[in-house]
């Protein structure tokens, strides 16, 4: 059974105060698109989107160091790294997306590339059933009525 999101927090950093200075931390002018309600702040994020917004965060910083880095890579993989119009709209992309899109265009990528060198995908076998058939019914010969 899954987590709660209370329990991921728990377990994982103590409180929800901890956690929100955890993502306060990470979310620097590098990756995090300044978005936030000055007056609400993270602490009034629910402890679910605080945890995925904080794993988030951390694979961007490991895997690419910046938002510029993590929008330079996506536009090699989409072969359009020249492409100034694309790249703008994509810097007013929230990072989360930004993650999604890089992991779709690399899916796609990799298929490209299976596609390109020969190798078919397996294809699965499907065994048909035989049709079912109704159970014969005995009919009554006509005949005369009386």
């Amino acid at each position: 059974m899954a987590k709660t999101p209370l329990a991921l927090v728990k377990e994982r950093f103590g409180d929800k105060a901890k956690l929100a200075a955890a993502v306060e931390k990470l979310a620097t002018k590098d990756l995090w698109l300044d978005r936030l309600n000055a007056d609400r702040g993270f602490a009034m994020i629910s402890n679910a989107k605080l945890v995925r917004l904080h794993d988030a965060l951390e694979d961007a910083k490991k895997r690419f160091g910046s938002r510029s880095k993590l929008i330079d890579a996506l536009l090699v993989l989409e072969v359009r790294a020249k492409d100034a119009g694309y790249k703008a709209r994509l810097e007013k992309f929230p990072l989360p997306r930004l993650l999604d899109l890089h992991g779709a265009a690399e899916k796609r990528a990799k298929s490209a590339a299976k596609k390109a060198s020969g190798v078919k995908a397996p294809v699965k076998v499907v065994a048909k059933k035989a049709p079912v058939k109704a159970p014969v019914v005995a009919k009554k010969a006509p005949g005369k009525k009386k």
